[in-house]
């Protein structure tokens, strides 16, 4: 444990905090991506099947719980509270493309085959191109609620601090993941357009807005 694995978890469980507050706040799942939600369950519980063989410390075990319960209950609660008002006529990304080229990264970059190895790469490969949908739906709207924005922020700056959890575990534990510090800087770098209006228009006041 360090800060930066411990704030990343943090804005992690903010993210969720905050989206299923604008679920009950606004009683409406508008210009949420229900796809993203779908990657991030699958992302979770291929991410932490070592729960069921595996014991680490408390605080990791009860944070694998939380990712994969809030995952599942957001998606409960779009698929069945808000059913009608999922915005599928935009929300369009291909994820068959997502989940294809994942499998292909985690197979040329997995340390071993082993069932467990190769489903945690899949998963850190899956959670860095998950939030594409989501992206895309932005794009398709043009704008955004800026709760919205502050949980697209939160996901963000959650995946940002885990390049630096890395490097910190390097030179305080020699150990290097390389896979996880390239899918953290491939998925920050996706982020990077939505960080600079975020900063520029939302911290300033402003509603968030893209170019349709």
């Amino acid at each position: 444990m360090n800060i930066f694995r411990f704030l990343a978890d943090l804005f992690h469980l903010f993210s969720f905090v905050i989206l299923l507050l604008q679920f009950d706040k606004t009683n409406s799942v508008a210009g949420i991506s229900l796809k993203t939600q779908i990657l991030y369950v699958v992302v979770f519980v291929t991410r932490y099947l070592d729960l069921f063989y595996k014991f680490h410390s408390l605080y990791t075990t009860l944070m694998k719980i939380v990712y994969i319960g809030l995952s599942c209950y957001t998606v409960y609660v779009m698929t069945h509270k808000f059913k009608k008002e999922i915005e599928s006529s935009k929300d369009i990304f291909p994820v068959k493309y997502i989940l294809g080229g994942t499998l292909v990264l985690a197979g040329l970059t997995s340390h071993n085959y082993a069932p467990s190895e190769f489903l945690w790469t899949f998963s850190i490969w899956l959670e860095a191109f998950a939030i594409l949908p989501q992206l895309m739906l932005l794009q398709k709207t043009g704008q955004a609620e800026n709760i919205t924005t502050h949980y697209i922020f939160c996901l963000g700056l959650y995946r940002a601090l885990y390049i630096p959890n890395w490097i910190y575990r390097y030179f305080t534990e020699a150990k290097l993941d390389w896979v996880a510090i390239v899918a953290g800087i491939v998925q920050t770098a996706i982020y990077s357009d939505f960080f600079y209006i975020y900063y520029s228009r939302v911290l300033h006041g402003k509603k968030f807005e893209l170019p349709v």
